[in-house]
């Protein structure tokens, strides 16, 4: 049995090992106040720690009453260029898309758009995916984020490409932009190529 301190070396797979996900992201910001505001005060991420190496610091979100070590992490690079003034999903100079933050069901998704509204959080892009009803901000690097509640596994899960190919584009404005539709568009079992 190992011990931790037995040199052992491993067979190699055939292949990669599958992992089970990300387990954090690190970005580099401009500014780490402004930042830290947005992904705490906006967002409701809660500081857990910082570096005393650098202008580093890390946070976390609810994990069943429990903190994690970090899921985002803010790295300051005052050199980093400002955005462009207005957001765009695909058009932006950035090497990151979006960030997905997963809030824990459709009600506190809900109350968290009121806040987002409250606290004067532009609304660039409402849908309702095959597997998570979304809204798009940005954070103030331009950074787009996504803030969803994750569908039902029986509503995507027999046909992930169904789920990802469908996007019903909804208002950013007004109360219509809380509008949540359940009855939730199923996707059954994805159909077998001609080649099977």
């Amino acid at each position: 049995m190992a011990d931790g301190t037995t040199p052992i070396a491993p067979m190699s797979p055939d292949q990669a090992e599958m992992p089970v996900g990300v387990n954090h992201l690190v970005i580099n910001v401009r500014n780490m106040e402004e930042s830290h505001k947005f992904w705490t005060e906006v967002l409701g991420f809660k500081q857990v720690g910082q570096s005393s190496r650098r202008p580093m610091r890390f946070y976390s979100g609810n994990h069943n009453g429990q903190m994690n070590h970090h899921d985002i992490a803010l790295c300051e690079n005052p050199d980093l260029p400002k955005p462009p003034e207005n957001w765009d999903m695909f058009g932006m100079p950035l090497a990151i898309n979006h960030i997905a933050i997963q809030m824990p069901n459709r009600e506190t998704w809900l109350r968290q758009l009121a806040w987002l509204r409250k606290k004067g959080v532009k609304f660039h892009r409402r849908v309702n995916h095959g597997m998570t009803h979304s809204l798009y901000i940005s954070d103030p690097n331009g950074y787009g984020v996504e803030v969803l509640y994750e569908l039902p596994r029986e509503v995507w899960g027999e046909n992930i490409q169904g789920a990802l190919n469908y996007a019903e584009g909804l208002p950013t404005e007004g109360d219509e932009a809380f509008v949540d539709d359940t009855d939730y568009p199923h996707f059954g079992q994805a159909k077998a190529s001609a080649a099977e």
